[in-house]
């Protein structure tokens, strides 16, 4: 029990157990539409939208109304629909159906399903299922992190120390040519700097593959809690770029940059 939630106690394991079967069933709803020819439209910003991320929120969002209806829920798609909320509740769904639709249209097979539930500012359960690849992470707490690989049990994962010969660097494929991430990595041992798309930076990160992810460029809330939520479950942190926590639930949910980084060798 969590105590003094203005809400409700909350079960974790229960809400972890009910947002996997919908992302994973969000996931199946991607796939049937990935596997033939789509419509690709516009939003207010000019991002792509597909009738994929429309399939796979509307799954999200009536999984999450017939679990726990007392906590409200921001949605990427809903909010482009109807707006983003003024504020934030002390408890509440973060939801991107489909992280990654320019992966998903360029059909490199790197994009995600997000959700996270959100404590006070703090992401306290993330799911991060990956369709292409049937592989699903989970995390809700620390020491929780798991990962499915197709129908098999699940796996404990772990971040892990930066290795001696270098960091492995992941970013997305707008930073290649970044100039703030290159200056970051100055005076860094990197032993390999990895193109991947969405959320999956996280991942690899919470499951040691990875050491570091820094994010210059805006994001929205939704596009990180969920793997942020992982990432602290595996052991490793999100902070801002001067070091501050970073948190949810501000103003026009949108993100500052960040830095990701897997276990510190200051720790």
């Amino acid at each position: 029990m969590r105590p003094n939630h203005p809400l409700m106690s909350l079960d974790l394991e229960r809400l972890l157990a009910i947002t996997f079967d919908a992302a994973r069933r969000a996931g199946d709803a991607i796939m049937e539409v990935y596997a033939g020819d789509f419509a690709v439209g516009r939003k207010a910003d000019a991002s792509p939208v597909t009738l994929a991320d429309q399939r796979a929120e509307t799954i999200i969002l009536a999984a999450l109304a017939g679990a726990a209806p007392d906590i409200p829920v921001i949605a990427e798609e809903h909010c482009e629909a109807h707006g983003v909320p003024s504020t934030a509740a002390d408890l509440f769904w973060l939801v991107d159906p489909l992280d990654g639709t320019r992966e998903f249209i360029s059909r490199n097979g790197e994009f995600t399903v997000n959700i996270a539930l959100i404590e006070r500012g703090e992401p306290i359960l993330g799911i991060v299922h990956v369709p292409a690849l049937g592989v699903t992470y989970a995390g809700a707490g620390p020491g929780s992190a798991r990962r499915w690989r197709g129908g098999a049990a699940a796996e404990t994962i772990a971040a892990r120390l930066p290795p001696p010969d270098g960091l492995v660097v992941v970013h997305s494929r707008s930073h290649e040519n970044n100039e703030k991430f290159a200056a970051y990595l100055v005076g860094k041992a990197v032993a390999e700097k990895r193109v991947c798309g969405s959320s999956v930076k996280f991942c690899q990160l919470a499951s040691g593959e990875a050491d570091l992810y820094p994010r210059f460029g805006p994001t929205m809330e939704w596009d990180t809690a969920a793997g942020h939520a992982v990432l602290i479950a595996a052991g490793g942190s999100v902070t801002t770029l001067d070091g501050a926590p970073f948190r949810y639930g501000k103003e026009g949910f949108r993100n500052p940059g960040f830095i990701a980084r897997g276990l510190s060798s200051l720790a």
